[in-house]
């Protein structure tokens, strides 16, 4: 049993440990104090900056190493964001594919056999002469079954080729019926633009725009841009936009018509200015949504890109223009030449029209005899002949053509 006297010793024994243990600890810190002072002395500086250079240290490893792995995610991003939009481009371009056949100067009509080339061509020639007078286009025929519209200018070839066909299902081949037949012909043409104006956007998957506007589109199937035809081309471009504009959660409607008008000043004939300048103003006019016009100002980069559309825009467009065998720019320079020969030839005081045939060596001017008389043909002929030779570009010689036709007609009283 444990006295008081035991007791007593066991606590006196702890007080001296305590001692012991607090003089130890006192020594320890002297001597820590002491080699403090000593590794100050010798490195030259105090606690606290070694403690601020450390802590520097661990800085800078850290945002090292910081720095390396935002580099390797940057990196990392930057491959993976290229191998989507490759793949992106990749199947807007599957969607946009098209068979593409080039469209350059020449229509085709079938016949069944020779004497149908004989009605057309007529006696003298006078009947393939009114035709070309009357459509603008020159006729070629040879021994095959097909006869040959050639004509730089889409429209005419087709207003040719719809009246060479009704004249020959018709069979009444003669001058009069021949004015006749184009000139419905080119009544009808109205109608025509606007039924391939709405085929066009409707296979664009644009529906209800204004009529003006859908016939305009609807030049498109005549209009060709350096060999590619227009229509083949907006359509085609407005696939791959489609397709861009799903992966990328774009407005769908505003890239839509963005492809689809990009173009729609080519086709305006009667506005001075580029092609962007004039479609600007058109669908201005028209009044479609400022997001459109801002897509078909910016399509060829005149103006920095306001909007995700219009990068989409751009780059559809690129993808359709630029694909081996969509384009052919030769013949881009040979429809710039001949209608350059036209526009010269048309410019002179009572010219009603001008029509250049043989890739520009034949140049055929028809005048109003009210406003040109005889004794003035020759030198119209000649003041035409001369300018074309300081202007246009040419080779071997252009022969003008001057036509002045003076018609009476009367009538039979009514039996």
């Amino acid at each position: 049993m444990t006295t008081s006297d035991d007791i007593k010793i066991l606590v006196e024994d702890l007080r001296r440990q305590r001692e012991t243990l607090e003089k130890k600890e006192k020594a320890f810190k002297e001597r820590e104090e002491e080699l403090v002072t000593r590794l100050e002395k010798a490195s030259g500086m105090t606690r606290d900056g070694a403690g601020k250079i450390l802590l520097d240290e661990v800085q800078k490893s850290l945002t090292s190493e910081i720095a390396k792995k935002v580099r390797n995610a940057e990196e990392r991003v930057r491959e993976e964001a290229q191998e989507k939009a490759k793949e992106i481009l990749a199947d807007a371009m599957k969607h946009g594919a098209t068979t593409y056949v080039a469209e350059y100067t020449v229509s085709t009509v079938s016949v069944t056999n020779e004497d149908v080339k004989g009605r057309i061509i007529g006696a003298g020639g006078r009947n393939i002469r009114t035709f070309e007078r009357e459509t603008g286009v020159e006729i070629e025929l040879d021994e095959t079954n097909e006869i040959r519209l050639s004509s730089f200018d889409s429209i005419r070839r087709e207003i040719a080729r719809r009246a060479l066909e009704a004249l020959i299902k018709d069979q009444r081949i003669q001058p009069s019926r021949i004015e006749e037949v184009v000139r419905q012909v080119k009544n009808d043409m109205e109608n025509v633009l606007l039924e391939e104006g709405k085929a066009i956007a409707h296979e664009c998957g644009v529906y209800n725009l204004p009529i003006e506007l859908t016939k305009l589109i609807g030049r498109y199937r005549f209009r060709t841009s350096y060999g590619q035809n227009l229509a083949l081309h907006t359509i085609e471009e407005t696939k791959i936009g489609v397709a861009i504009a799903n992966e990328l959660g774009a407005n769908l409607d505003i890239v839509r018509l963005g492809c689809l008008l990009h173009d729609i000043g080519k086709v305006v004939t009667d506005e001075e200015g580029t092609h962007v300048e004039v479609g600007v103003n058109t669908i201005k006019r028209i009044g479609l949504p400022k997001e459109v016009v801002a897509t078909v100002a910016e399509h060829h980069e005149d103006k920095p890109f306001s909007s995700v559309e219009s990068v989409i825009v751009w780059t559809a467009d690129a993808i359709s223009g630029s694909r081996p065998g969509a384009r052919y720019e030769p013949h881009e320079e040979y429809v710039k030449r001949m209608t350059k020969i036209e526009e010269i030839a048309a410019s002179f005081p009572g010219v009603d029209s001008a029509m250049a045939f043989q890739a520009g060596r034949d140049v055929r001017v028809i005048v109003n005899p009210e406003e040109v008389d005889d004794d003035k043909v020759m030198v119209l002929a000649h003041d035409i002949a001369q300018r074309l030779e300081k202007e246009a570009e040419y080779a071997g010689q252009i022969k003008v053509t001057v036509i002045r036709e003076i018609r009476a007609t009367d009538s039979t009283a009514a039996k």
